[in-house]
């Protein structure tokens, strides 16, 4: 039986679409499949609702259970013509449609911006009630004081009830940062006595982006930087001197010239190319004036985009500051900031506790890395990235802060991050910069490396130069403890994020070698390889050592380990000097460890198909539904794993360092920005796995 929701403005602005990504969120990672319907779009075209079209792509989500209804006009007209009904009939129609093939559905009601927001409120309440829906039940509270809120919370709940509907829970969004807890002490509990959850407004998310405004304003870039999702703080009007200009001029401020004033586009591009100067987030020249056949070519190298309009300075100026922004643009940054701000503000176990949902059966892609960040954030770790000159790195470290998944250091020059961040529209508030070569850790960092590699003969000298590497200084961070993990390989190879790691961090006690693995992500379940990225040929108390702690990350994920020892014959029915190897290493991974359920040797058939398992191993608990494969040497994984990923669609997480005494892990040189954000989401639930470890040894010696 399916279940669903219905998110419900019953103020003007309310920002309910981020409840109702917050809510997809959270119901995302307790149901097998959720749905998403709009009842009535404000567009003239159901298929093109901004809002559809983000939780289609963003939760990969079928046409037919996410779509919207009717358009705004076309419910206006049966409203006009007395067919209310209609409405309620056509709409109940497609939830059904939608609900037959989800566990849960999100319905989003209008958004109050009508000429009429009493008929907008009645009409969604009578939907609501006619879909059996509860009502999750949204205040907009931006410009309200903490009295004027608890009283709007009070009137809408008195309202709802009165169009007896069932409420499920009332949130205030968009209050004043300030203003949170006055709003939480002010509100009067309502019959169930559960939580008002108060979302303060977000910054990032009520400023529109440069690409926002060219999409509405219709522009037509002319010059500059191509990278158009950045956030405009503020409008700049040039219509003074360019002395007085830049005076005024803050950082991501979006200019607005007209077109034959030449000296403030030099005067605004050398600012952005000066480290003392801020740097626009864009450059609209009006009038439809053609800039100086001088200038333009130099304004073809800005760091900013620049965009030309026919229409006057003041009509632009206008027109921009009337751009509303919006969660559904879909721009990640947006997303994260929206997610970060509803994991910080609802008690998600609470409120699912008001939602009975069905266990899920299966783990999707999708969903595995959904909790990777929710586990990330539940336990808040801190990690260093060495390559802050890295823009992909920039880009997912502000993900990750905006989304609030852990707290971040950036290794580098502050100056050069920072231009770098500006040139491509990064905000990094809140994410902490280090520069090695100037930091007051790196004399005592120093000192301790060369106590470490005494024995190596270091000195002094070559320990303070060695320190000046991001590398070897992150990982001297985590080995003191002043963060918890490390994630570096954006921009270096394995050995240099490795060799810092083994020379002092070293492995875990009982553990003879550092390896790796990778979470395949398949579309209904997830799988364990090891060892596709770092030893080349482990010989067989390796293979056992790889197989043991490969199982160890397994279950820290979720996976019930059962491991097939991969090799080219099955059981006993091959011989052979590597078969052989396997077989052995089998059974040294058993005498360590018989709790685990291992087999080998085994075929990749025999060892993911329960008929040919029954045919070749009938007795196997692991033959015909293994979940960690061990490869016998990195050739044959790192070739599988790839085949794999491209042939199956699989996605592939990782490489995830096992091993060592703290979190450590590599990225790939061609790693994407989502792929920096799950391995820190990685590398933080590693630290949290690291600190319960070191937690219960420490019970057990005392």
């Amino acid at each position: 039986m399916s279940r669903g929701i219905y998110v419900s403005a019953t103020t003007p602005g309310s920002g309910k679409t981020l409840v109702s990504l917050g809510l997809a969120d959270a119901l995302h990672r307790h149901a097998d499949r959720i749905g998403f319907f709009r009842p009535i779009t404000a567009g003239t075209d159901p298929e093109l609702d901004p809002t559809v079209t983000m939780f289609r792509r963003m939760y990969k989500l079928a046409p037919e259970v996410c779509r919207a209804g009717l358009t705004g006009a076309g419910a206006r007209a049966l409203l006009a013509a007395g067919k209310r009904a209609e409405i309620d009939s056509r709409c109940v129609d497609i939830y059904s449609e939608i609900a037959k093939k989800c566990d849960v559905v999100i319905v989003e009601g209008t958004d109050l911006t009508g000429q009429d927001a009493a008929v907008e409120f009645d009409l969604n309440a009578r939907l609501a009630n006619n879909l059996g829906l509860p009502m999750l039940a949204v205040i907009g509270a931006r410009g309200l004081t903490a009295d004027e809120a608890a009283d709007a919370v009070d009137v809408a709940r008195k309202e709802l009830v009165a169009a007896n509907c069932s409420l499920l829970a009332m949130m205030v969004n968009r209050a004043d940062p300030g203003t949170v807890d006055a709003i939480k002490a002010a509100v009067r509990p309502g019959a169930s006595s559960r939580p008002v959850y108060v979302i303060p407004e977000i910054a990032e998310i009520s400023r529109p982006t440069v690409d926002e405004v060219a999409k509405a304003l219709k522009l037509r870039q002319i010059a500059g930087s191509p990278e158009l999702e950045r956030d405009v703080h503020a409008i700049k009007v040039a219509a003074m001197t360019v002395g007085n200009f830049l005076h005024l001029l803050d950082a991501n401020d979006l200019v607005i010239v007209p077109g034959d004033r030449a000296d403030v586009m030099v005067a605004s591009l050398a600012s952005a190319f000066s480290p003392e100067f801020p740097v626009p987030c864009g450059m609209i020249l009006t009038g439809g004036l053609a800039p100086d056949p001088n200038v333009l070519p130099i304004l073809a190298h800005a760091p900013f985009p620049v965009f030309a309009s026919p229409d006057d300075t003041f009509s632009v100026a206008r027109a921009v500051s009337e751009v509303r922004s919006e969660i559904h643009s879909g721009q990640r940054r947006k997303v994260a900031a929206a997610m970060g701000a509803w994991s910080r503000s609802v008690d998600e176990a609470e409120l699912l506790e008001r939602v009975s949902l069905p266990r899920p059966a299966t783990m999707t892609p999708l969903r595995f890395l959904h909790d990777l960040i929710e586990r990330a954030r539940g336990d808040r770790k801190h990690i260093v990235l060495p390559e802050g000159s890295d823009v992909r790195v920039l880009q997912a470290a502000e993900i990750l802060h905006r989304r609030d998944v852990c707290d971040l250091t950036l290794l580098g020059k502050p100056q050069a991050i920072g231009e770098l961040a500006a040139a491509h529209g990064v905000d990094l508030n809140g994410v902490a910069i280090v520069d090695p070569e100037t930091s007051e850790l790196r004399e005592s960092f120093a000192l301790e490396y060369q106590r470490l590699r005494a024995h190596k003969g270091v000195d002094l000298a070559r320990a303070r130069e060695v320190m000046t590497d991001g590398s070897y200084f992150g990982t001297m961070m985590v080995q003191l403890g002043l963060v918890d993990g490390m994630v570096s390989g954006a921009a270096h190879t394995t050995a240099n994020t490795i060799r810092p790691a083994l020379e002092f961090v070293k492995t875990r006690d009982g553990v003879r070698i550092v390896s790796s693995v990778f979470l395949m992500l398949l579309a209904d379940r997830v799988l364990v390889y090891g060892d596709c990225a770092v030893n080349p040929e482990p010989n067989e108390e390796q293979l056992a050592d790889i197989a043991i702690a490969s199982a160890e990350t397994a279950a820290q994920f979720g996976v019930e380990p059962r491991i097939a020892m991969l090799s080219y014959s099955t059981g006993g029915s091959g011989s052979g000097a590597a078969v052989d190897e396997v077989r052995r290493a089998t059974g040294l991974a058993r005498a360590a460890r018989p709790d685990l359920a291992i087999e080998g040797p085994i075929q990749y058939d025999a060892a993911v198909d329960a008929t040919i398992a029954a045919s070749k191993l009938p007795a196997s608990e692991v033959a015909g539904q293994a979940t960690v494969f061990i490869f016998p040497d990195l050739n044959t994984g790192n070739n599988t794993y790839k085949a794999v990923q491209q042939s199956a669609g699989a996605v592939a997480v990782g490489p995830v360092l096992q091993g060592l005494r703290k979190p450590i892990n590599d990225l790939s040189r061609g790693c994407t920005v989502e792929d920096i954000v799950n391995t820190v989401a990685i590398t933080a639930i590693q630290a949290q796995a690291a600190l319960d470890s070191s937690n219960s040894t420490e019970t057990k010696e005392s």
